[in-house]
């Protein structure tokens, strides 16, 4: 009889978990997707690419709510029991309240494990994999991006200025600004141009004009009759390097060990730079904030307790709703103080493992006090 009630329990949480989760989350990707729309207007891409690109970030917005869907989600079918007196049900077929909350902390569990599977295995992965989608994709509104007499910065290292421009594609008077590293770069301007599409990749055909090549020492000047710009070698600002969230975690943690090491070109910003911060701060995030869920698993139980006074418990409910938002909000901001995984460091990282022990033993008194039971 007790592993029905418990799986009803288990069922009504899953249940309200997965449609409070689903629906958060759409709303959530909905908002973002507005603020990627960049990528189409600012840098021309598909409007394929921008959806697959949106899609890709949905792990990541799942992984950011989870903890916070959870305790909404037990603390309100807790609570739907308790004025349903539906509650009484556990209590009438010998089930204390201490084993009550065990269960809770058990199942738990579950969602710990997905979190954790969320942070170091998929999210890495899935926002690694969008950041090199946009970047390996072909730019097939270019034409449409083009301003008359407005400076064009949709290219890293690139500036693009035109005179004037028709939707045939031909351009009168362009000047292009190519960054080739610190100590130099290349100006090129030039009488006419035109845009062309060659294997879905844009390239400027330009006729009568100079190209300047400047360094530090020298000016190099050479006049052309036609020559074409290839405008595939170049990324869009949308996409740089990538960032520390994107690393998988396998790297993360060689590159937290040595930072001389590092798997490949694409990490060597973060890892031979000594960004130790950075390293230390997305650890914390990946591994430890899961732990918070079991605290919350905690205190969404408490409501089980009730307080002596009758005309306390709605102001009882509000103080233990807060507790867990509390809670969700240092396990949301705490990673921030971490800077080299020391001495007050080793502190906060057992902020969520010192809250399981002191509060489970918080309600094993409160179980066993005078509290009025349900």
């Amino acid at each position: 009889m007790n592993k029905l009630i418990y799986r009803k329990l288990s069922l009504d949480i899953l249940s309200f978990f997965i449609v409070a989760s689903v629906s958060l989350t759409l709303i959530v990707w909905v908002i973002q997707a507005v603020n990627f729309l960049d990528i189409v207007s600012e840098d021309g891409h598909s409007l394929k690419v921008y959806f697959n690109y949106t899609i890709l970030n949905l792990p990541r917005i799942f992984s950011r709510i989870l903890i916070f869907v959870l305790f909404i989600s037990i603390f309100y079918v807790i609570n739907k029991y308790e004025e349903n007196n539906e509650i009484l049900v556990f209590w009438t077929n010998g089930i204390k309240k201490i084993s009550f909350i065990n269960f809770l902390f058990k199942f738990s569990f579950f969602f710990v494990i997905l979190q954790l599977i969320l942070n170091i295995l998929i999210v890495p992965y899935t926002q690694n994999l969008s950041r090199t989608y946009i970047k390996n994709s072909n730019m097939d509104f270019l034409p449409t991006l083009i301003s008359e007499k407005k400076f064009i910065n949709v290219f890293e290292k690139l500036t693009i200025f035109i005179e004037k421009y028709n939707h045939s594609g031909i351009i009168e008077k362009i000047f292009i600004h190519e960054e080739i590293n610190e100590n130099s770069s290349k100006i090129i301007i030039s009488e006419k141009a035109k845009i062309i599409k060659l294997d879905n990749k844009y390239k400027i055909k330009l006729l009568n004009g100079n190209i300047a090549n400047i360094n530090e020492k020298n000016i190099y000047n050479m006049n052309f009759k036609e020559t074409e710009y290839d405008l595939s070698e170049f990324t869009t600002k949308t996409i740089t390097h990538t960032k520390v969230q994107e690393i998988n975690s396998l790297q993360l943690l060689k590159c937290f060990s040595n930072h001389n090491l590092y798997i490949n070109d694409e990490f060597k910003h973060i890892c031979v730079d000594r960004k130790i911060k950075s390293l230390s701060q997305e650890i914390f995030k990946r591994f430890v904030v899961p732990l918070y869920i079991f605290i919350l698993s905690l205190v969404s139980s408490t409501l089980v307790i009730k307080p002596k006074k009758k005309n306390f418990i709605k102001y009882y409910k509000y103080m233990i709703f807060l507790f867990g938002f509390f809670i969700i909000t240092i396990s949301q901001i705490s990673f921030k103080f971490i800077s080299h995984l020391k001495n007050l460091d080793l502190i906060i990282i057992s902020i969520p493992v010192l809250l399981v022990f002191f509060y489970y033993f918080f309600l094993i008194l409160k179980t066993k006090s005078k509290f009025k039971t349900s």
